[in-house]
């Protein structure tokens, strides 16, 4: 986990027209690694966590029971059969190399004169390890990036990780408020450039998910609620009204390696052309069956395209005629029988022919609602503002609108009677509030998904057909790079079981 040349030489190259040609003259000693400064490091990654949620997005849209594979492609076993090893889904190098950027900046802030950039590194930097151990479970925090200091860093316990994370939250938020950006500083942040507004609903936000992903965890109830009050004394509020992406237009452009990953992986190149696994993800049959049941087709246009998938002469709309009967969901794990031209692939709410530069998004608005809507319901006594009602509701319309559907029809649901649409005729509010969660995530978070069916089991999602029992992956394992590298401390984690060693929020 030591700080690589290659992240620095990445920085300055990513940087495009933001740097001045005499940036690259900042060494003259052949000898001497490179360096620079926190702005640049900062806006690279940024770019690089994008790069690496793409991996565990798709996985997690799998697992959480959303996407499955065309039948056009060789059935991949690694991830519809479960047949994985310590070789597969290596997320860990990736991240704490990333993490290592953020840890620059936050080391190097202060002395450049660039105070402003802590704040927002240290709330990309809880928000990676939060995802890190949703993955992992225990894992190094107290001893890691530390470079060549500590280059076997001990695990600590993924709980205490997580508290360390709302301490380190709170530290940002006081960043934050005392540091405005300065000077055209602000375009060195892709996601909110420059707004320490927005940044400090953004930690509220992730704090959120972390305090409510632990709500079923014995014991846990006084200490959630004390520190979602103590988010709402802070008066900076959550993210509200609009999702929270990097990149946009003015950092994406028509050139190979720099358009929005998502549409470089699954739509097409930067000239239109279309890749070759733009047939590969299909959306299920189960989740095509549960919005069609309830009704949800504007959604569903969204979630997908009709069978033949998108038209090439009429980006975002599909080659089919766009009514319910054209979506047709594939089984979970199907290797035959599905192919590209007669099942839905995923739709316009990810992929449009043309639509390169749309910001790759890390969390919505959606999402924050239905955790406020969860906090109120399973803790009434929190100083929330808002009724679990009207976060519930909230959180259905931000998803409508995340997805690019008329949000009228998010208010249509309002006393239709429909279980887990109508608040007042849901059966089960937790199980509701889950599965909108689980809807909301559809397309656009598929790592939070899993992490949320893991945490509630709901909706109950069929089993891959490729699986003869009922388990499934709960967790990953820890990558064979690290076990070479942090031998002791790998080892001293005991055997890991991907299908029991549940973490520690998964309580069933």
């Amino acid at each position: 986990m030591k700080l690589k040349v290659a992240f620095l030489l990445t920085a300055l190259t990513l940087a495009n027209s933001a740097c001045k040609e005499s940036f690259f003259d900042i060494n003259t000693n052949p000898n001497t690694l490179p360096t620079a400064t926190p702005n640049f490091v900062f806006t690279n990654a940024q770019n690089t966590t994008t790069q690496n949620l793409l991996g565990i997005n798709e996985l997690g849209e799998y697992w959480s029971g959303q996407w499955t594979q065309s039948n056009g492609y060789i059935i991949s076993t690694t991830q519809f059969a479960y047949n994985f090893t310590n070789g597969d889904f290596n997320y860990w190098d990736g991240y704490y190399d990333n993490l290592n950027d953020y840890q620059f900046v936050i080391d190097n802030a202060d002395a450049t004169g660039q105070k402003f950039l802590k704040g927002p590194a240290k709330v990309m930097k809880a928000m990676i390890y939060q995802q890190l151990v949703d993955m992992y479970g225990n894992l190094p925090y107290t001893e890691a990036l530390k470079a060549n200091a500590v280059l076997a860093p001990k695990f600590d316990d993924q709980k205490a990780v997580y508290e360390s994370l709302i301490t380190l939250l709170d530290e940002a938020i006081v960043d934050i408020k005392a540091n405005a950006f300065s000077g055209t500083f602000g375009s060195a942040d892709i996601m909110f450039g420059g707004n320490t507004t927005k940044w400090a609903q953004f930690a509220n936000s992730v704090k959120m998910r972390i305090l409510m992903r632990q709500a079923r965890v014995a014991g846990r109830e006084s200490y959630i609620k004390t520190e979602i009050n103590k988010i709402v004394t802070g008066g900076s509020g959550f993210i509200t009204g609009e999702d929270v992406g990097v990149g946009g237009p003015s950092f994406y452009v028509a050139t190979a390696g720099k358009i929005n990953p998502i549409y470089d992986r699954w739509g097409y190149s930067e000239t239109g052309a279309r890749r070759a696994l733009n047939n590969y993800p299909r959306i299920t049959q189960f989740l095509v069956s549960t919005l069609k049941t309830s009704g949800d087709t504007l959604r569903l246009k969204r979630i997908a395209y009709a069978v033949g998938n998108e038209n090439q002469s009429t980006p975002g709309v599909s080659t089919a005629r766009e009514v319910a009967a054209n979506y047709t969901g594939t089984p979970f794990g199907a290797s035959s029988g599905y192919l590209p031209a007669n099942t839905s692939a995923v739709g316009p709410s990810l992929l449009i022919r043309g639509q390169f530069n749309r910001p790759f998004v890390i969390m919505t608005a959606a999402e924050v609602q239905l955790n406020l809507a969860e906090a109120k319901q399973r803790f009434p006594d929190v100083t929330l503002s808002g009724t679990a009602k009207s976060y519930f509701e909230e959180g259905i319309k931000q998803s409508f609108r995340a997805l690019g559907a008329n949000t009228a029809g998010a208010d249509a649901y309002k006393g239709s009677k429909i279980n887990n649409y109508d608040w007042d005729a849901s059966t089960d509010k937790v199980v509701a509030i889950a599965t909108q969660k689980w809807l909301a995530h559809a397309n656009l978070s598929g790592f939070e998904a899993w992490s949320e069916y893991r945490k509630t089991g709901q909706p109950v999602t069929p089993q891959s057909v490729q699986v003869t029992d009922a388990r499934r992956p709960v967790r990953l394992f820890y990558p064979n790079t690290e076990a070479g590298s942090n031998t002791a401390n790998v080892t001293s984690q005991g055997t890991i079981d991907v299908f029991t060693s549940r973490l520690f929020w998964d309580v069933d």
